[in-house]
């Protein structure tokens, strides 16, 4: 493997000092992309795109050819794992994504089993060994997976959901049964994410995305505890360097001292906690990703540029920040408006720094 040339994303997630404040974006490679959107069509479906390494990789590598960005992010889908458990994911035309078969009854959820990320996931993890090679130490790769929650409701709901009630009705008449399926998913994400550093990746990140529709009790229950056995499980170092992971839970604000004390290295936030905040609730415990709200890409430059620095500005000129969006970008963002994003977010805390 070639060295890295850029590790400010690496050293910002440790909490070292940096030049910069390094940015990568939430869904950075997807459909605001003219390019991508090429290449998806091209594939002829989003699942065949996922498991296409050679696609994967080139559309893992679109955005970073378009933006200077500091980290690239392994293109695929955090359902890959409940596919490959058999749940049969599709994805219908204006649905999102679906599954034939959601876990409903006890024998189905008993039968359950961990997939091998060397045998049905092979796909993804050939597909972060072709990207790490072709990048050529440009940037780290991230390497990511579902949170077992987050899996577990569009296992048991069977898509996305509005009230939760199938996977709801489940922790709170059969949490045994729930706790079975977050077991086997936590085994699984510990194998795959080690299988996607072994493979390449320099640094992984946790999606909780539904995290946040749990109540107090219930999140540290059924999603919190989880989250601290993979990040306990993950392979620390690879290549001769620290292996860094972040964890975000959309939503999950209130929870901020509770998930920067699982031993995660980074902690990533939405837009609605003030990022300056959060970095005194937590000091230098972890490090902070975070936090513009990805629907202000729809504004204007100079609102965006506004934005940019005043989450900077809440940051601070200190280490352990990291930018981005507090969730994935819009499929309708104007690309111009990501430059200006990107562009103000390396000059501005350049800025910071050196007048610190």
């Amino acid at each position: 493997m070639s060295p890295l040339r850029n590790d400010t994303f690496l050293r910002a997630l440790m909490r070292q000092p940096t030049d910069y404040t390094p940015l990568w974006l939430m869904r950075q490679a997807g459909r605001y992309l003219p390019e991508y959107c090429e290449t998806r069509k091209r594939a002829g479906s989003f699942l065949q795109l996922c498991k296409s390494p050679s696609m994967a990789c080139e559309v893992t590598l679109q955005p970073l050819d378009r933006f200077p960005l500091d980290a690239a992010i392994l293109f695929s889908d955090i359902l890959t794992v409940p596919d490959a458990m058999g749940l049969g994911l599709y994805f219908a035309e204006g649905e999102g994504p679906r599954f034939e078969r959601p876990l409903r009854d006890e024998a189905a959820i008993k039968a359950l089993h961990a997939p091998d990320p060397h045998g049905e996931l092979r796909y993804v993890v050939d597909a972060v060994s072709e990207i790490r090679r072709a990048l050529d130490g440009r940037v780290p790769l991230i390497g990511f997976s579902g949170s077992p929650w987050t899996l577990a409701c569009y296992m048991v709901e069977g898509a996305s959901s509005r009230d939760y009630q199938h996977i709801k009705t489940l922790a709170y008449t059969r949490p045994d049964l729930l706790h079975h399926i977050l077991d086997i998913t936590t085994e699984a994400v510990i194998a795959y994410l080690n299988a996607q550093i072994a493979a390449g990746a320099q640094a992984v990140m946790i999606f909780d995305s539904w995290g946040g529709v749990l109540s107090h009790a219930a999140y540290r229950e059924f999603s919190l505890q989880y989250m601290e056995r993979i990040v306990a499980g993950l392979t620390k170092e690879a290549d001769g360097r620290r292996v860094p992971n972040i964890v975000f839970t959309k939503g999950g604000g209130l929870w901020l001292e509770s998930i920067a004390a699982i031993g995660c290295d980074g902690v990533g936030l939405d837009w609605t906690i003030d990022i300056g905040d959060a970095r005194k609730r937590v000091g230098d415990k972890v490090a902070l990703q975070g936090n513009i709200d990805p629907s202000i890409l729809f504004g204007t430059p100079d609102t965006i540029a506004m934005e940019a620095r005043r989450v900077l500005d809440s940051f601070g000129p200190h280490a352990g920040h990291v930018f981005n969006l507090g969730h994935g970008i819009s499929q309708f963002t104007p690309p111009e408006n990501v430059s200006v994003l990107v562009d103000t977010v390396h000059q501005y805390s350049r800025q910071l720094r050196q007048s610190a």
